[in-house]
């Protein structure tokens, strides 16, 4: 009977786990249906083509910068500089992209590079990404500056048709937040270097004896996180047709916001490609829609978000505990 009575406890326990690691993956989508129902309660005609076209039509370029900042934090660092760095990118898409094509491409692959070369002097140096990154906002906030001083400038004809094209039965944001997730998600959750980019954030010391480089993976993370943040900046400009060296600065918060919200942690390499575009939608869309259809003032946008990333991390805390 002793027996049989830890074995049924095993068992017991086992379901229970499983139910907890189940439920916390759900988390990301749990609480963006809870926003759209309640978008849905306040204003039902909002649950319609138009009205999706419309309140996610900033979706896109957050998501990017959503999956820029979740491969850093893949690595156990933080980009503080994102925020920025889509910024520039904006600037260099409205003036050299459009006008001098070459040298606008030569320059945002270059961006790329450098952030590269950022995961290298990290990794080398073992400094802080959070000081590092902090150090290059400036920079990236000062170049943009530098390129266009005041709010100005066009994106390009193809990247404006790129960012208004139009398809059948649903909205351009969700068929773009669903492509994303996916080729981000088989790129680092179901290929073999996937597995090495995530261990390089979860088990440095066992990747390491098994003869990977830890240099070639931070600077592979750092320059996909650079590659998304090019996509961002493209893709807001794309959006809004003119650019301001100012124009990302809060995308490096929402970004931070948008990978713990969809499942991610600071350590251990934790990251849910599909829960960060979960968590960049979920902000869009509690930002400003939600806000506007419950006569908040614009000013509470950033309260919203910090209470929603709050319940959803107390939510997490609770099914860990019980699924330890």
């Amino acid at each position: 009977m002793t027996a049989v009575s830890i074995e049924n406890g095993l068992k017991s326990s086992a379901r229970a786990t499983r139910r907890a690691r189940m439920l916390r993956s759900l988390l990301p989508a749990l609480s963006l249906a809870l926003v759209l129902i309640a978008i849905a309660c306040l204003n039902p005609r909002a649950i319609s083509y138009f009205g999706f076209s419309l309140m996610l039509n900033l979706a896109i370029p957050i998501a990017l910068a959503t999956i820029a900042q979740m491969f850093v934090i893949a690595g156990n660092e933080l980009d503080l500089s994102i925020g920025t760095f889509v910024g520039f990118v904006g600037c260099v898409t409205a003036t050299w992209l459009k006008d001098a094509p070459l040298l606008g491409v030569v320059i945002l692959l270059g961006s790329i590079g450098v952030y590269a070369l950022l995961g290298a002097l990290i990794h080398l140096r073992n400094l802080p990404s959070i000081v590092v990154t902090l150090g290059m906002s400036f920079v990236w906030q000062g170049l943009a500056i530098l390129i266009l001083p005041k709010p100005g400038g066009k994106a390009p004809d193809w990247l404006l048709a790129l960012m208004a094209f139009k398809p059948p039965f649903i909205p351009f944001p969700i068929i773009a937040a669903l492509l994303i997730a996916a080729v981000v998600h088989f790129g680092l959750m179901r290929t073999s270097y996937g597995v090495i980019l995530r261990g390089s954030g979860g088990n440095s010391a066992a990747l390491k004896r098994a003869g990977w480089s830890l240099l070639r993976t931070k600077i592979a993370l750092f320059a996909l996180t650079g590659l998304f943040g090019v996509l961002s900046g493209m893709a807001l400009i794309g959006i809004t047709t003119s650019a301001d060296a100012n124009i990302g600065n809060g995308y490096t918060l929402l970004s931070i916001a948008g990978v713990i919200l969809g499942g991610g942690e600071f350590v251990g390499g934790r990251v849910s490609p599909i829960g960060a575009v979960i968590g960049a939608l979920t902000l869009a869309l509690a930002a400003s829609p939600l806000l506007t259809f419950m006569h908040i003032p614009p000013d509470w946008q950033v309260a919203a978000n910090g209470a929603i990333l709050i319940i959803v991390l107390a939510a997490r805390v609770l099914i860990s505990r019980r699924e330890r």
